[in-house]
């Protein structure tokens, strides 16, 4: 238990494993998985650990994926590009925009790999990864088996996908496609963005206000150790919409295809007063109150218990109940969020 899991988690939580293998490949990946499971050892595979909240030490092998390469194939009426799931996430956004491919823009300085867009389907400022996304490679832990999972065979869902459910532990992800079209369409329905004219803009414009907001609205993590959104933002009915509205006529709200209403996290626990609360080490963000920051070297529980507090008071406010949008990891693997801070 002497490997220290500070450097390999973005909320800078200092717990332990027993071991952490770097993979720059596919062969490594499995070799360490597969060394680990004959031991019976747990196997937690990693990219940039900017999406974990570390409970306690690990009690097996940190997998950390570096499995690199951006391969792109140009159709005629769209760019395909095969990526690396190590590649880090925001490079690849601006690879694409030196290139003139673009498309991924609103997801400009999201942090983390490649490889952990699909499994969260990562989104910001109206785009999702499921409207880009062609396939998944993944493979079979335990045969080395290698597969290409559609994007519909993937189940994005809001920050959701099969990778969450049926393929969570046994499978790898080691790469992903990207389809990028040339019929290039701004999405400008978010934040600053509705201010830039959708004539004349263009994707550098979007890529730059998305930056903007984002470096001026979050904490760095080299600075305050965090892990981006906390929490979700909640999908409600019509009725729960219907009756915050009531009360709070100004509340950001966004309805969904299926009759559902998304809310603004941010904002609920911005109603509730809790920028700048703290327990321990732990404190909400003064300026982003859906970032829960380490500001001075706090502990998981810390942060268990402000996330905890958080959502007790935006609970009793507006009986809607906030979901961790961050994976939380047990001495074994993952455990149930919203159980740990019920």
């Amino acid at each position: 238990m002497n490997h220290s899991l500070k450097p390999w988690n973005t909320f800078g939580i200092d717990q332990s494993a027993n071991e952490i293998v770097c993979a720059e490949n596919e062969q490594q990946l499995l070799d360490a998985w597969q060394s680990a499971h004959a031991l019976n050892q747990p196997v937690l595979i990693l990219g940039e650990g900017s999406n974990v909240l570390f409970l306690e030490s690990f009690y097996g092998t940190v997998i950390v994926n570096r499995i690199k390469g951006i391969q792109v194939t140009e159709q005629p009426d769209a760019w395909l590009l095969h990526v690396g799931a190590g590649e880090n996430w925001h490079q690849l956004v601006q690879y694409t925009l030196r290139n003139n491919m673009p498309g991924l823009e609103n997801l400009a300085l999201i942090p983390g790999c490649v490889g952990s867009s699909p499994i969260q389907n990562i989104g910001a400022y109206g785009v999702e990864l499921k409207q880009v996304c062609e396939y998944v490679d993944c493979i079979e832990l335990a045969t080395g088996k290698r597969s290409r999972l559609t994007a519909e065979m993937c189940h994005f869902g809001y920050r959701d996908s099969i990778f969450k459910h049926d393929y969570q532990d046994r499978f790898a992800i080691v790469a992903v496609g990207l389809r990028l079209t040339k019929q290039w369409q701004p999405v400008l329905s978010y934040g600053d963005l509705t201010r830039l004219d959708p004539v004349t803009v263009t994707p550098q414009q979007v890529f730059d206000a998305v930056c903007h907001m984002r470096t001026t609205k979050l904490p760095d993590p080299k600075v305050n150790g965090n892990a981006g959104s906390f929490f979700k933002n909640p999908v409600v009915s019509q009725e729960t919409a219907q009756a915050l509205l009531a009360q709070c006529p100004g509340a950001p709200h966004y309805p969904q295809n299926d009759g559902s209403v998304k809310l603004a996290a941010g904002w609920l626990i911005d109603q509730c007063q809790l920028k700048g609360v703290s327990v321990g080490g732990a404190a909400v963000h003064r300026q982003q109150a859906l970032v829960l920051i380490n500001s001075s070297n706090a502990s998981s529980q810390d942060v268990v218990e402000l996330a905890h507090y958080v959502r007790q008071k935006v609970g009793e406010k507006f009986a809607v109940w906030l979901e961790p949008e961050v994976r939380f990891i047990g001495a074994l693997g993952e455990v149930n969020a919203v159980e740990t801070i019920a």
